[in-house]
């Protein structure tokens, strides 16, 4: 029996997502040792990447073969809209900020990196290719999610992190995505399937780099 396409792109990913369970900002995440400023880091850049992933969504949305399928996509990009702007607005006020000092700081290198990448495949590929590409996001954080549930934080705000992701509906809206793409990879090509997993590779990779980022509390170098 033939794989599923997305049991295909997961083991094509396999490697990446292990890396990812092992950086140690995950493992600071877990065990409270996170220096604060490595997860303030983090929440910036996520919100500046969550308003081009959303506009990414949007395309999949303008793309798509279905109206439910428009629906959708369309609710998700409006979703990663409301966290970008509630979820992270929490978290700056508990880091002693506040949202409009997070939209001012710049779009450093990987995150600037990545939703251009997004953002070209969305628009220049196929539905098929834009949906793999926006993948990696749902997916990854709902496998972490799962993994850190159990295991939480003694820090009570990396503990409501772990929680978002690891939460049902979260999961939920994940298992309707990779549905979707299981129906997208019948009867592709050998040439489609190989652009779709190059760009799931390709986002998985930079959800590696996404918290490596943070944790070396990457900069422009000049």
């Amino acid at each position: 029996m033939s794989l599923s396409f997305t049991r295909h792109l997961w083991e094509a990913a396999e490697p990446t997502y292990q890396a990812v369970l092992e950086h140690p900002f995950l493992a600071g995440l877990t065990d409270g040792t996170l220096p604060r400023r490595a997860f303030r880091h983090f929440v910036v850049q996520d919100s500046h990447y969550l308003r081009d992933y959303a506009r990414a969504l949007a395309v999949c949305a303008a793309k798509a073969y279905t109206e439910q399928d428009v629906r959708a996509f369309a609710d998700d990009a409006v979703g990663a809209i409301v966290a970008e702007q509630e979820m992270h607005a929490e978290f700056m006020a508990a880091l002693g900020s506040d949202a409009a000092t997070a939209a001012a700081e710049p779009v450093l290198p990987t995150t600037r990196a990545y939703t251009s990448y997004l953002l070209a495949t969305a628009h220049g590929g196929s539905f098929t290719e834009a949906v793999a590409a926006v993948l990696p996001c749902y997916w990854i954080y709902a496998r972490v999610g799962e993994e850190l549930l159990a295991k939480s934080s003694p820090d009570p705000l990396y503990a409501r992190w772990i929680a978002t992701y690891g939460d049902e509906a979260y999961q939920g809206v994940v298992r309707r995505v990779l549905a979707l793409t299981d129906r997208l990879g019948e009867g592709l090509s050998e040439a489609e399937r190989q652009r779709a997993t190059e760009h799931f590779t390709t986002t998985a990779r930079y959800e590696w780099m996404f918290w490596d980022a943070a944790w070396r509390g990457e900069t422009w170098p000049v």
